[in-house]
């Protein structure tokens, strides 16, 4: 492989598409070298067989593309008709914790194992989750989306859902680090600031990413200002990202910024940057994938000032294709699923999924 053809294969950059099939807009933004990968919303859903064939069509443009979704159960859950299962809230498993910890287990595995057998029999090879926000009754949006108040509830769920989901051969990708719970601000519409010390938020919100440091495939950190601890959102942070997650809790999987295209997703040092520069930031970092969400509805002209204003980056040499770019690239290509996927047919008579929903439904 030449050193040219090396470079195109380093995709940092995930994107989404307009609908319920593929524009020639998206096709020839998913060849761009530089897209790594696909996010779908429930506008992209119609039906499984639409969906299935929906993702045979990008895998057919570009195999190693990792096709994302954000499907956590309770009201963020992307697919919801057409005999997907109404995953519960994660608060009503921390609930049951609270009258039977095994029991609780139990459920989140089953759950997990449901969420992800069901995406994948469909095409969809990873979900962003789960959460690990404390419920510290502050946060509309977190809410019913956490476990529980106490770091310990929540790392062992998560542990639980996390393995339901290796069952059926998808990674996770725990959220939002180091913690969004505890602030009230909606970070899609404005910029949450979190005024307390390092010391307080390592003792409690962030105990679950030093806990699960090595079974996390995945993280993805919040946008979210701490300015006892710097005066950048934990997405676009050094020290957060490269300095406490990477170095003090050793994790070594991928991190995805938050999307780009949130309110809190583009002010750095009280500047309002672009989409492409928002991305570089977030690259810069620590981060090894830049998520740009909802940018590809209509012309997409959004889209395309962000796929061209990062290839005029790279030009400038802004961005560089390296060693660093090729550790994000592994562990990109690492959250892609393992084993092949089996049809919706054969995935709901199996005995693994059907005990798993029974669980659900006792």
């Amino acid at each position: 492989m030449s050193a040219k053809t090396e470079e195109l294969l380093l995709s940092p950059l995930v994107v989404d598409v307009a609908g319920t099939a593929l524009t020639d807009d998206d096709r020839r933004r998913l060849v761009h070298p530089r897209v790594g990968g696909v996010i779908h919303f429930a506008r992209n859903w119609e039906s499984r067989a639409q969906m299935t064939a929906l993702n045979a069509e990008i895998k057919a443009i570009r195999p190693d593309l990792l096709i994302c979704v954000d499907h956590e159960g309770g009201r963020v859950q992307r697919f919801r008709s057409d005999g997907f299962t109404h995953l519960p809230t994660m608060q009503s498993l921390g609930e049951l914790w609270m009258r039977d910890p095994m029991q609780a287990t139990q459920a989140a595995t089953a759950a997990g194992q449901v969420l992800a057998g069901e995406l994948r029999a469909c095409g969809v090879d990873f979900s962003f989750a789960p959460v690990l926000d404390l419920d510290h009754g502050r946060s509309t949006v977190i809410g019913t989306r956490s476990f529980h108040r106490d770091p310990r509830v929540v790392a062992l769920l998560a542990k639980s859902l996390m393995h339901g989901m290796l069952l059926a051969g998808m990674r996770n990708c725990g959220k939002h680090f180091p913690g969004h719970g505890w602030v009230n601000a909606d970070s899609h519409v404005e910029i949450p600031v979190d005024k307390r010390g390092l010391k307080a938020i390592l003792a409690d919100d962030a105990r679950p990413y030093g806990w699960l440091g090595g079974t996390l495939a995945a993280v993805m950190p919040a946008h979210v200002i701490y300015p006892k601890v710097d005066s950048r959102p934990a997405g676009f942070s050094p020290r957060w990202l490269r300095e406490i997650l990477r170095g003090r809790f050793g994790f070594d999987g991928a991190i995805f910024s938050d999307d780009l295209s949130m309110e809190a997703g583009r002010y750095i040092d009280g500047e309002l940057l672009s989409f492409a520069d928002a991305a570089l930031a977030a690259l810069g970092a620590g981060c090894d994938l830049a998520l740009l969400c909802n940018q590809s509805i209509g012309e997409g002209r959004p889209l395309d000032e962000f796929l061209d204003g990062f290839e005029a980056a790279e030009r400038a040499g802004r961005w560089q294709p390296g060693a660093e770019a090729r550790a994000s690239e592994a562990r990109r290509r690492g959250l892609l699923p393992r084993g092949e996927a089996i049809d919706w047919q054969a995935l709901t008579s199996s005995r693994g999924y059907l005990d798993a929903r029974r669980l659900l439904d006792s």
